[in-house]
């Protein structure tokens, strides 16, 4: 049952980190309409299930007037809402409470700051740190999410372990990520990697909607378009055994997407998603209403 919409508010960003699955910087196009939004929060009431709604990116608070309009909205319609951003606005914690007061007053649940070495190199005083500040003393909920450079290591704590090396830090590899930061870590057989183990296809349970329309059951794949159809009717019609990607992925992974339709590929990758963003990204062409936008595969 599907509980969450996930607005990316814009692709712009005012940073351009190396883990960035959506390939989000200064130069990234397409940003959500006041109209568009007011459409598409009228479309998750239609819905009946959802219960949040995440304004996110990107980097929202480049459109600050925006994304405070839409939380508004979403509150007056019943929703819970969300916020993640880098906070780079919080120049001092003084400013940055001029900036998060505003949301404090609509009262939103959830309040999550990129506050990481990808983001920020000073770890004691950056403006993330300003911004978890200010927002806790306004008594908003505020939660950092913090990714690390990918490390190898045995994890002899683990009962199930193999022994085999295990790449952590919580960086996902699609998006930029396999663009930066494969390289030198520990791989696997392309046939092991049999699931998608972070995104529930057959039963979605959040979707991520940009502002060309397209409606992410993960950054880059899509149910369809919701420009085309109203997203109330999408999410109703959606069925993951006749989607042309979800179909395969579901029955056996990123192993079997390349096996249905016969991709070139290598031997080894570092997990799941480094397989099937590559998968993907080779059928970019034969199945462009399912695989878009090209933003998010690096191709503007």
């Amino acid at each position: 049952m599907l509980t969450g919409i996930h607005f990316l508010l814009t692709y712009m960003c005012n940073l351009k980190c190396d883990d960035c699955f959506v390939y989000s910087g200064p130069d990234a196009k397409g940003t959500f309409t006041l109209r568009q939004v007011r459409e598409a929060l009228d479309e998750a009431v239609k819905i009946g299930t959802i219960e949040w709604i995440y304004f996110e990116g990107g980097e929202p608070f480049l459109f600050y007037p925006i994304m405070l309009e839409g939380v508004k909205i979403a509150r007056n319609l019943g929703f819970k809402v969300g916020v993640v951003t880098n906070g780079y606005y919080a120049t001092s914690e003084e400013d940055a409470e001029l900036w998060l007061d505003p949301l404090n007053k609509l009262d939103i649940s959830d309040f999550r700051v990129s506050d990481d070495l990808f983001h920020y190199e000073n770890e004691k005083d950056n403006p993330a740190k300003r911004s978890l500040s200010a927002a806790k003393r306004l008594g908003i909920l505020a939660k950092p999410i913090c990714i690390e450079k990918p490390t190898v290591r045995t994890d002899i704590k683990n009962k199930l372990s193999t022994g085999e090396p295990i790449v952590s830090g919580g960086v996902v590899f699609r998006g930029r990520a396999v663009e930066k930061l494969v390289e030198g870590l520990p791989q696997k057989f392309w046939e092991e990697l049999t699931e998608c183990p972070y995104e529930d296809l057959k039963e979605p349970k959040r979707v991520h909607l940009d502002p060309y329309g397209n409606v992410h059951l993960c950054q880059g794949l899509s149910m369809g378009n919701m420009w085309k159809t109203p997203l109330s009717k999408l999410v109703k019609s959606y069925n993951a055994d006749i989607h042309p990607i979800c179909g395969p992925l579901v029955k056996g992974g990123p192993a079997f997407l390349a096996k249905k339709y016969n991709v070139k590929h290598e031997d080894k990758y570092v997990d799941e998603c480094h397989l099937c963003f590559l998968l993907r990204l080779n059928l970019l062409n034969r199945f462009p209403q399912y695989l878009a936008p090209r933003q998010i595969y690096g191709l503007v």
